[in-house]
């Protein structure tokens, strides 16, 4: 809540997932973004904790709170890499405050990115309904596992239109190792590389089957990936074997990474195959901030 009399008192309402099973909970960065106390009620047997927010990544929209409580149920992580469109979610949480609820829905969409918020772009898109005080509940698999972290409508009316999505386990599992780990606020690394979606003109253009992968347009010179050879017009395709369909999955790769990681890179220069290893880096004061990230 806000506010220095009852009348101005603000409450906002949101769901949590807890992950350990010590009292680290798992929520969106916007249900507690700003709040003064923040408390968590349990509905089986109830009871209610005051919580300290313990980590947070706000471009990410995750945040980690902690309760003195030991001995609680932890949800189990998934691995949404693994996730097909089709697939059977459910979508846990507490919509307009009636208590917890449980929808079930389909994936039916990966990697969707464009919602014209500063985020990674790479949610999953569910039609397991979701309205108001959802944020920060479960997406979870047929076999209970977290794959996801409910974030986000889409709708005219402000509720459940079939177009909801939430945050992929893994960037969710960084931020939980972050918290637990001590520290309060994600550690972005930096490559010094910026690239754009190759498009079907660009591929025509490189003398490629297909479009696919991520153009490079701009090398940092000292960054990481200046100093490990990659070069302005090479074509990037895969990040740790991970194949890269446009340049918000790179953003989003990148972004799993933790500084001193070493990044694998199949790329291509001048129609050759071109393997690359980049160690990441958290980013130096030096770079203008616009050529920080990713």
């Amino acid at each position: 809540g806000r506010g220095r009399t009852p009348d101005q008192v603000q409450n906002a309402l949101g769901s949590g997932i807890i992950v350990t099973s010590d009292g680290y909970i798992l929520t969106n960065n916007h249900v507690v973004d700003g709040a003064d106390e923040v408390k968590v009620a349990f509905g089986e047997p109830r009871r209610e904790f005051k919580a300290t927010v313990v980590g947070r990544d706000s471009k990410a929209d995750v945040a980690v709170i902690k309760i003195d409580a030991t001995g609680l149920p932890a949800a189990k992580l998934g691995d949404s890499d693994q996730l097909e469109i089709g697939d059977v979610v459910l979508a846990i949480g507490n919509p307009f405050g009636v208590g917890q609820s449980v929808s079930r829905g389909i994936v039916s969409a990966l990697g969707r990115g464009g919602q014209g918020i500063e985020t990674y772009e790479d949610f999953i898109q569910t039609d397991a309904a979701i309205n108001p005080g959802n944020s920060g509940g479960a997406l979870v698999d047929m076999n209970g596992r977290l794959i996801g972290v409910n974030s986000m409508i889409l709708s005219g009316a402000g509720q459940s239109s079939g177009v909801g999505f939430a945050i992929p386990a893994p960037l969710v599992k960084r931020v939980i190792e972050t918290a637990v780990g001590g520290a309060d606020h994600l550690t972005h690394v930096w490559l010094g590389v910026k690239g754009d979606t190759v498009s079907d003109d660009i591929a025509r253009s490189l003398g490629m089957d297909r479009p696919e992968g991520v153009l490079v347009s701009d090398v940092y010179a000292g960054g990481p990936a200046d100093r490990a050879g990659l070069r302005t017009g090479d074509v990037i395709l895969a990040l740790n074997g991970q194949a890269l369909n446009d340049a918000a999955s790179l953003n989003y790769q990148i972004n799993l990474l933790s500084p001193g990681d070493s990044v694998a890179i199949k790329a291509v220069r001048g129609g050759k195959p071109l393997n690359l290893t980049i160690r990441a880096e958290a980013p130096s004061a030096n770079p203008p901030k616009d050529e920080r990230l990713p």
